[in-house]
């Protein structure tokens, strides 16, 4: 159990507790939320003994182990299970758990063949993973995680959702993805106002309380100037009658002694949307038989297709390191394919979010003039008006771009996309140093925005909320799904949701591999699928629009014989019987078509079926 009592920091005039206090109990999970620069990671640091506090204590009992992410990678170990060994709880008996930190490494999307692997020679990616295993395999009384969500693909970060679900000790969680905090923790704890307040129950809890609390606030606030302003209007009137002067002086003293309420600050929010410029064709972008890859013989991406419609909200995801940045890059024609192509429409006008795009920022140069150098006119008025709104008011957005947080300069990565006029957003993990009400603006922005969206996310609130169409990077290929996250999890689902037993991992490696070209296999099929019937429904639905119009000319068609034949006039009688005569026997041949259509419908649905079944046995 951790006790927080009284605790107040600053940082020179910025205040970031006042007095405050709380109680982690035992077996709670608790989500800890917050403006970025309000104190979350502060806190973080301070149960650690990393920073000290200037005022208060902080109580842990003996013996009561703390876990946390490090960021400070140093191995010493020969292979990946060893280092990840080390972490292990001691027992006097001697068992051996190292199946425990198999099961720990493999959830978090290491392979059997990378247990043997020497830890220096990982990806960064990868080394923060191992660290981040050793933390869960060292099974500490208090695990403290923050922005986990920035170092895991989607397929490992499903998987710790379900290990931190499951876990039976005490947890503070930093994220700002609502959902995943949402499925995992007991209590939500906020930092507002240099307070901290802590509720049980999700996100939505805590922040209606706040709201509650503050509304009660303002109007006890608003209350007590009125009775001041009245017992000042007292004393003014009265004050120089004699009869008068007991009740005056009363009416001071109590003034003097009765604190004044301040009104509260604005909170501060990202509130922004897109600059839309206008498109007016179906399609933005198609890209057809598009390859590449970095290393010969080794394509990230391999004969993939699709097309970017001008409303589409296309979701790439997959693992780190299969293609999905490199994508964004063929896309964005930074990189040159080494076959295929990707052509634009010549009205395509997009702005792009990269993940190093912000190393493209020029240090020595100001937030405004970043921003303006964005702008199509270089409005200084405009761009200041985006610093605003991307909470740099006044002198802030003179700073230099050499003295910003991550955080602040993914900020001016999204200014600079605002004051770009675009048709289609390109987004590499924009949420990545946003935190959770800034998050939800910029799902508000895109939401909004009457242009194409392609994200790279591996965040499944943000999936959930947006995608209507995937790409996916699954095995050794990307596909294209047609669909949402749930349809894609619900038909085809991620390859190795359920890795082996660690024990017996290596002697069912053959059962595994199997298991994953019958998902693979079945992905394939549900596309193909798709493609299939679509285009046979497609064919279908043309056919019977054009039977609807035909038949409504030859209505037209036999009251206009009629007519001429009425008046006698040969000549029109003969056009329109010519006429009718072909517009019947089109549709007649139309009908023809329509009904080996259905029957092949039919046939290739039962086979599709019978071929689906055969994935699942």
């Amino acid at each position: 159990m951790l006790q927080v009592s009284n605790l107040g920091k600053s940082y020179g005039q910025q205040a970031l507790f006042d007095k405050v206090g709380f109680t982690i109990n035992p077996g709670e999970r608790v989500g800890l939320v917050g403006r970025n620069g309000h104190g979350k990671t502060t806190l973080f640091r301070l149960i650690l003994g990393q920073e000290h506090q200037d005022s208060g204590t902080i109580s842990i009992p003996n013996g009561y182990r703390i876990g946390h992410l490090s960021q400070h990678i140093r191995f010493t170990e020969e292979s990946v299970l060893k280092e990840a060994c080390l972490s292990l709880p001691h027992y006097e008996d001697g068992r051996d758990e190292s199946y425990k930190a198999e099961a720990i490494l493999m959830g978090l999307g290491f392979s059997v063949d990378d247990l043997v692997l020497d830890p220096a020679k990982l990806s960064g990616g990868f080394q923060v993973r191992l660290n981040l295993a050793k933390v869960l395999v060292s099974d500490p009384n208090l695990l403290l995680l923050d922005e986990p969500t920035n170092y895991l693909d989607i397929v490992s970060l499903r998987w710790l959702v379900q290990f931190l679900r499951s876990w039976r000790k005490e947890l503070m969680i930093i994220t700002h993805d609502r959902s995943i905090m949402d499925s995992v923790t007991t209590h939500t704890m906020a930092i507002h106002r240099c307070g901290i307040r802590k509720i049980a129950g999700p996100t939505e809890n805590v922040y209606q309380q706040l709201i509650l609390e503050e509304e009660i606030y303002e109007k006890t606030r608003v209350n007590d100037e009125k009775k001041r302003a009245e017992i000042e209007q007292f004393i003014n009137r009265f004050r120089a009658k004699a009869t008068k002067a007991k009740a005056v002086q009363s009416r001071v003293k109590a003034l003097h002694k009765k604190e004044r309420l301040e009104k509260l600050s604005d909170t501060k929010n990202l509130d922004f949307s897109f600059n839309s410029a206008p498109f007016h064709s179906k399609q933005l972008m198609e890209v057809n038989e598009l390859y590449f890859g970095f290393k010969f013989g080794e394509p990230l991406i391999d004969r993939l297709n699709f097309y970017v419609g001008k409303k589409d909200r296309i979701a790439i995801i997959g693992k780190n390191g299969k293609g999905k940045t490199t994508l964004l890059n063929l896309l964005a024609g930074e990189l040159t394919p080494l076959s295929g192509e990707v052509r634009c429409h010549n009205d395509l006008k997009f702005a792009y979010f990269g993940q190093t795009n912000i190393n493209r920022l020029d240090p020595q140069k100001t937030i405004e003039e970043e921003i303006m150098d964005a702008h199509p006119d270089h409005n200084r008025g405009s761009s200041r008006a985006i610093c605003g709104v991307m909470m740099f008011p006044k002198d802030d957005a003179l700073k230099k771009i050499n003295v910003l947080s991550g955080g602040e300069k993914s900020r001016v990565l999204l200014g600079k996309l605002l004051v770009s006029p675009a048709n289609m957003l390109i987004l590499d993990e924009p949420t990545n140093h946003l935190d959770m009400e800034s998050t939800e603006s910029l799902l508000e922005a895109i939401d909004e925005f009457s242009g194409a969206v392609i994200i790279v996310t591996h965040s499944e609130m943000i999936l959930h909320a947006i995608a209507t169409r995937l790409i996916v990077f699954d095995g050794r290929k990307a596909n294209l799904f047609e669909g949402t996250y749930q349809d894609f999890l619900d038909r085809v689902g991620w390859s190795n949701e359920a890795p082996p037993t660690p024990r017996d991992a290596k002697a069912n490696v053959g059962k595994t591999v199997d298991k994953k070209l019958r998902r693979r296999r079945r992905a394939e099929l549900v596309n193909e699928k798709s493609r299939t019937l679509g285009a046979l429904q497609k064919r279908s639905a043309e056919i019977e629009r054009e039977i609807v119009g035909l038949e409504a000319i030859v209505v037209q068609s036999n009251k206009d014989l009629m007519d001429a034949s009425a008046k006698g006039d040969s000549d029109a009688i003969k056009k329109l019987s010519k006429a009718l005569h072909d517009s019947q026997s089109k549709i007649e041949s139309l009908f023809a078509e329509l009904e080996r259509l259905h029957v092949e419908l039919e046939d290739k649905t039962k086979e599709f079926e019978e071929k689906l079944s055969a994935t699942e046995a």
